[in-house]
């Protein structure tokens, strides 16, 4: 049987949590131009739902984006391309999503990031899924392979809507919507996610690439000090402190502050932050991450250390204002031209490896950067307290020292294994 929506162009269901809260606490309404399609009263029952089950994550705004992307694409498939209500889908149709997934059609892609609804409008160039960035910031190399300029989606991204679709099911099967979880029913879920029999290597930036980083920084921050000397802070503070971007962006339950930088009786300085599953920690603040806070906070005429009761923005915005970064979308575009930077220099130094290796770089990968090198020279369990990490299992994985030895072992291994007993008969 076709289709009955061949040609339906998804907009944005959800907005932002403020959006959510008015929607939790008023009479819930499909958004006009989702209910204009005639859809059955179980479409609106099954947005109440999604609704409520996002706005259990209004503690953390990021969790809060991740969750509503997933459950966005499941509405809106199930919908408009299964034609069914969440409570009837099997563990067949969650395996059929997960291949629409995998090949989205192109009206369903985008090759940006945009805001979804203004003023209770959607963007009208808003689509559930967007283009790898290393797709849409090299736009010659796709010219020269139209390949790859394919949507993909990556093991990370795969894992992620295992994780929210589980999620979200145990939520409808716990308030008695839903029968059954049919995520739970997919018995072999090795056809989606790999599994790994050896110790994984940390994505990470080598030491080259950290150094040409770290120059364009300070060369950014040379040029134009207006804007660039908060980024060169930004990357110092990601790479010494193994900040993740999130415990840099102002959020609802946490607005980072110049005084959670403190000193202890012992004349010791730390940083206070928020991390993830809203846990708290205090941070070792090494010598030179001291001497990055005295230049940037002169840079912004203050004195060199913050006073207990000081409430400046650590990350504040360059326009618009007096008050700090919210989220982390700027932060990861300060940091990306810094990366830019560094691969232009790389190229052009006739570096071409490394500079295209670091085209996959993330910003994460600083923390992953700064833990790995720390590991090296500082106590385990210091490091795991400094990272937040729940427990040394997870700083082990940063200890290379075996892999490095196993790969010294097979370096001479060789093709022609006979010749030296062949000599030795001789």
């Amino acid at each position: 049987m076709a289709p009955r929506f061949p040609k339906y162009v998804p907009l944005p269901l959800f907005g932002s949590l403020d959006a959510l809260h008015q929607l939790t606490y008023k009479k819930v309404k499909l958004p006009p131009y989702f209910a204009d399609y005639g859809l059955p009263n179980t479409a609106l029952n099954d947005f109440k739902m999604a609704a409520a089950f996002l706005y259990t994550y209004r503690g953390s705004n990021e969790t809060f984006k991740s969750y509503r992307s997933e459950i966005e694409r499941l509405l809106q498939w199930a919908s408009f391309i299964c034609e069914k209500s969440l409570t009837k889908l099997t563990r067949e149709d969650i395996e059929a999503f997960l291949h629409f997934c995998q090949n989205p059609p192109k009206h369903w892609i985008v090759d940006a990031h945009v805001w979804r609804i203004r003023d209770g409008k959607p963007n009208p160039k808003w689509r559930p899924f967007v283009l790898p960035r290393i797709i849409k910031k090299f736009p010659h190399e796709i010219q020269e392979n139209p390949e790859k300029a394919k949507y993909f989606l990556s093991e990370s991204s795969t894992r992620n809507i295992f994780c929210v679709l589980s999620s979200f099911y145990t939520y409808l099967v716990e308030e008695d919507y839903a029968r059954l979880n049919p995520v739970a029913r997919i018995r072999q879920k090795s056809k989606y996610l790999r599994k790994y029999q050896t110790k994984r290597q940390v994505k990470r930036l080598s030491s080259l690439q950290w150094r040409y980083v770290l120059e364009a920084a300070e060369l950014m921050a040379r040029n134009n000090p207006e804007v660039h000397e908060r980024t060169l802070f930004v990357l110092s503070a990601l790479f010494c402190m193994y900040l993740r971007i999130s415990e840099l962006g102002a959020s609802d339950r946490w607005v980072p502050q110049m005084n959670n930088f403190f000193k202890d009786r012992y004349g010791h300085w730390w940083f206070k932050t928020v991390g993830k599953g809203n846990k708290e920690r205090d941070i070792c603040v090494s010598d030179d991450m001291l001497h990055a806070l005295r230049r940037y906070r002169r840079h912004l005429c203050l004195s060199d250390y913050p006073a207990p009761y000081e409430t400046t923005p650590l990350v504040p915005k360059h326009r618009g204002g007096r008050g700090p970064i919210r989220g982390t979308r700027h932060i990861r575009k300060l940091v990306q031209g810094c990366f830019d930077q560094a691969m232009e220099r790389l190229l052009k130094d006739g570096l071409r490896e490394e500079s295209d290796a670091l085209k996959a770089v993330t910003v994460h990968w600083l923390r992953h950067t700064g833990i790995s090198e720390d590991v090296k020279i500082r106590p385990r369990e210091h490091v795991r307290d400094d990272a937040g990490h729940s427990s040394s299992a997870i700083t082990d994985r940063y200890i290379d020292i075996e892999l490095q030895e196993r790969h010294a072992s097979a370096r001479n291994k060789r093709i022609k294994f006979g010749d030296e007993e062949a000599q030795s008969v001789a």
